[in-house]
């Protein structure tokens, strides 16, 4: 084989591989879910890319000091401004969210690997 075919060869398998790696990382969905609970507060925040991120408390969880209750704190972002304006009017309400789960966040998608798509139910 020449030099020249093999740095071919060698630059495509870099280049495929990043892709891979940037799709698994960034696009592919880890998993998919629903959480219930009160929704605590939800935000549009943000210094270059704005983003709604949301916060939903869930009760019923037992600590590690015995007997007492704990709340256990479900961060999340929202994309669709439909389903962001619907959570807006929620707070304070019980909700039961639909999410995908992705392995790292994007700046345009929010700070958080779990992105809400859709409102199952509004208690």
């Amino acid at each position: 084989m020449t030099k020249k075919k093999v740095l071919t060869i060698g630059t495509l398998i870099v280049i495929v591989s990043f892709v891979i790696f940037v799709y698994v990382r960034y696009f592919f969905v880890f998993g998919e879910g629903v959480k219930a609970g009160e929704m605590n507060y939800f935000v549009l925040k943000g210094y270059v890319f704005k983003t709604y991120e949301g916060r939903l408390i869930q009760t019923g969880y037992k600590s590690t000091g015995g007997a007492a209750i704990q709340s256990n704190e479900f961060k999340f972002s929202v994309t669709d401004s439909a389903v962001a304006d619907s959570l807006m009017l929620s707070s304070g309400k019980n909700v039961e969210l639909h999410y995908k789960e992705y392995i790292a966040p994007l700046p345009w998608r929010g700070v958080s690997e779990f992105v809400v798509d859709k409102i199952v139910s509004v208690r």
